[in-house]
């Protein structure tokens, strides 16, 4: 007798580490069970019973989540296994659902996977083609090594070009406070350097000088004072643009070498900065907010019977990203709670923060002033590689109080 328990219980542990009917598989709960009668008694249980109350305070809120997970692991695959090849919509979902702890697809918003790949093929995400021998996929590569060096090569030249704004613009402060020394007024300079450059380049051998600053103020503006022939040397629709740039109140900052302006490519910085801080982003911008250690609201009115409406409470721990333990201030009771039913809480001015979404994720920070017309708030960075930063405007659902 023992010899045969000794069987069957390898025969099922056997059984269970295959894949197992999809009917008798909760998404929820996570678990598998092998026939009807373990599947009825799942659902009858008391941890079964308390996920669906949770479910069915928020469906679309987590047919959505188990949507984006199935999809996000379906292109993992697609990129990891099949990334420059055309391969058939069922070979890679055979792939997908031989892990058995894989999102399953009756729990998403797609019926079916023809539905599926039409979404990835309406999405761009996957080039579909729809064939005799079925629908086949072809993976999207827009993360790849090409894309990746062109970004870096772009980044690099818009380096060089910021580079070359800091040069001009540091000349160009020298200049002018050298022509504040001498008391010379700045158009005058402004003429004098664009109408001698170009006899620069005809005398290359003749010496140079330049008296700033200590010398007699009528002497220095008699040697700064522009030359009679300077149109001849220079052209007389180059000395007329200058003029026109000086009619136009161009200070010495918005000329370039060549006597060009560059106010344009002084904004190539703020491109870059802007660029990095979208970047940021959207690599931290998530659909979850939840972290422990802040304080939230409840704004959910199914919690009014246990007197948590409107009340507020810490999160002591986050369970699945979306969920978490929320422990009542007032009534010091433990509750698991979906995201959606829970608010963030804004201290007084000067008190800390967190900043749990965006592109400072994570970051400790100081409230600073709140902007009510306008929702956000204005804070201050602590204790991080960004410490002492100041964001003018960040949201008020992105910042919570700390306990």
């Amino acid at each position: 007798m023992e010899g045969k328990s000794g069987l069957k219980a390898l025969s099922n542990r056997m059984k269970s580490k295959g894949l197992q009917k999809l009917m008798h598989y909760c998404e929820m709960c996570q678990k598998q069970c092998r026939d009807d009668n373990g599947f009825k008694c799942h659902c009858m249980s008391e941890g079964h019973l308390r996920q669906m109350q949770i479910f069915g305070e928020n469906p679309n809120k987590f047919i959505e989540k188990f949507s984006q997970e199935f999809e996000d692991a379906f292109l993992e695959l697609m990129k990891r296994s099949h990334r420059f090849s055309r391969v058939a919509a069922t070979v890679v979902y055979n792939e997908y659902i031989s892990d058995r702890k894989h999102v399953h697809m009756n729990s998403t918003k797609w019926l079916t996977l023809t539905e599926f790949v039409t979404h990835l093929g309406r999405t761009g995400k996957c080039r579909v083609e729809n064939t005799e021998k079925g629908l086949f996929l072809t993976y999207h590569g827009r993360d790849s090594e090409s894309l990746f060096y062109e970004r870096r090569k772009n980044k690099r030249l818009k380096s060089v070009l910021v580079e070359e704004v800091k040069q001009e613009n540091e000349i160009a402060k020298q200049i002018e406070r050298a022509a504040a020394s001498v008391g010379v007024p700045m158009e005058i300079e402004v003429r004098t350097l664009l109408g001698s450059e170009p006899e620069i380049g005809k005398n290359k051998n003749k010496k140079i000088s330049f008296a700033l600053g200590f010398g007699s103020s009528s002497a220095t503006a008699t040697s700064l004072k522009p030359r009679e022939d300077s149109s001849k040397s220079f052209g007389v629709e180059d000395v007329q643009n200058v003029d026109l740039c000086l009619s136009k109140k161009k200070t010495i900052g918005d000329f370039g070498g060549g006597g060009g302006c560059v106010r344009e490519r002084s904004s190539v910085l703020d491109d870059l900065m802007r660029e990095e801080e979208d970047a940021k982003e959207r690599k931290n911008r998530k659909s979850y907010w939840l972290c422990e250690e802040i304080v939230v609201k409840v704004t959910s009115k199914a919690w009014a019977e246990k007197g948590c409406y409107n009340k507020k409470g810490v999160v002591r721990k986050v369970v699945d990203k979306y969920i978490g333990e929320i422990e009542m201030l007032e009534r010091k009771d433990l509750i698991q709670i979906h995201q959606d039913d829970l608010q963030t809480v804004l201290p007084g001015i000067g008190g800390l923060i967190r900043i749990v979404n965006g592109s400072y994720r994570g970051f400790n920070a100081r409230l600073l002033a709140i902007d009510t017309h306008n929702f956000c708030a204005k804070v201050q960075l602590e204790k991080c590689v960004y410490e002492g930063r100041v964001l003018p405007k960040v949201a008020y659902e992105d910042i919570c109080k700390l306990e």
